[in-house]
């Protein structure tokens, strides 16, 4: 650690983590304050290879950074309102990135600092990107209704749909479909057929937004999460995609708009996980299938937390957390002691996790 003390601030902040719903208790943690990588809010997170992350926020800039060492690599210019999401294309060094500015850009980051595409047609901001399987088609979603489909090579568009009042707030592709899941201001998911460029099947409408969605790895469940206040509709929402509309269980613990909602890698041997964030400044792991709270970190001062990412697809321990006040967080997770209390040391002498911030940029 002498380099890294030598090199950067190291603080020791305050920070309130409980295990499962029982009583919350309260720490000193050693946090690494690393060069921050944006000024402002950010908005987005995502990975872009084991070491690397990719963000974006309210200072226009799209930011790569090498989590593990601490460093900015790169801050690509090219949009001139907020960036709104971020998204990489496995395996490769392509990054999308949408705007209030009401455009996509693709980078490389093989080819320099500038933009090497560009998605213009949308009227308002775009708050959902999502690529093909195959990485030949973008799709993308904004508030202006419109749902479009483009030929990532040439940039064109090929594909348009408006849906009134369809004000999209996420989308994903299914993995290894020809299926995308979008969420909507409506509170409605729909799930489209690329290929026809149709819905195919739209989902119950729930009572709220619906904020952000992600898709199991394996195509065969979604997990959706609402807005809310004082605990009413803050809760993220498991469903079924081979029945589609078939709701498994619901989340439900944040006090404030549940942001953002994945599903993490299986642990070794272990049970499948759902992690949420929310405007409460929490995040919280479940048992994806029985939906209990397996534990909570509370990151005090740090407003809504809008976006998380596994650091690693494949590594259930480490996750980054992009916040609106206190920049991105590197979380991480681990087992719990037996002493564990409330849900997350239910029947059967399950404990809950541990869950710290170790790093901070």
């Amino acid at each position: 650690m002498g380099k890294l003390q030598s090199k950067f601030r190291k603080r020791s902040e305050l920070y309130r983590a409980s295990r499962g719903d029982g009583p919350e208790s309260t720490f000193d943690s050693q946090v690494v304050q690393y060069e921050p990588a944006h000024q402002g809010s950010i908005n987005t997170v995502t990975n872009l290879s084991p070491e690397l992350c990719v963000s974006g926020g309210t200072d226009q800039a799209v930011v790569v950074y090498d989590w593990k060492q601490g460093r900015m690599c790169q801050s690509l210019q090219g949009h001139n309102r907020e960036v709104t999401k971020v998204l990489g294309y496995p395996g490769s060094t392509w990054i999308f990135s949408a705007s209030r500015d009401k455009t996509v850009l693709m980078w490389d980051l093989n080819q320099g600092d500038e933009p090497i595409q560009e998605f213009c047609g949308h009227e308002l901001v775009v708050n959902g990107l999502a690529i093909s399987p195959e990485g030949r088609k973008l799709c993308s979603g904004s508030r202006d209704n419109w749902m479009c489909l483009w030929d990532i090579e040439s940039g064109e568009c090929e594909q348009r749909h408006n849906i009134s009042r369809n004000l999209v707030t996420h989308v994903c592709w299914v993995p290894g479909s020809s299926s995308i899941v979008q969420t909507s201001e409506d509170k409605t998911i729909r799930v489209w057929d690329s290929r026809a460029w149709q819905v195919t099947n739209t989902f119950p409408a729930k009572q709220y937004i619906q904020t952000h969605c992600d898709v199991s790895s394996n195509g065969n469940y979604l997990v959706s999460s609402s807005n809310g206040f004082g605990g009413q509709g803050c809760e993220a929402t498991l469903w079924d995609l081979r029945q589609p509309g078939c709701k498994v269980v619901e989340y439900r613990g944040h006090l404030q708009t549940t942001a953002c909602c994945m599903f993490l890698p299986t642990p070794p041997g272990g049970a499948a996980r759902v992690a949420t964030s929310s405007h409460d400044s929490s995040v919280k792991i479940w048992d994806q299938n029985t939906a209990v709270c397996l534990g909570t970190l509370t990151l005090d001062g740090a407003g809504p937390l809008v976006s998380l990412a596994p650091s690693d697809p494949t590594d259930p321990t480490d996750l980054l957390c992009a916040s609106f006040n206190s920049g991105l967080h590197h979380v991480q997770v681990g087992q719990g002691s037996s002493q564990a209390h409330g849900s997350g040391a239910g029947s059967g002498g399950t404990c809950g996790l541990d869950i710290k911030v170790v790093a901070r940029f």
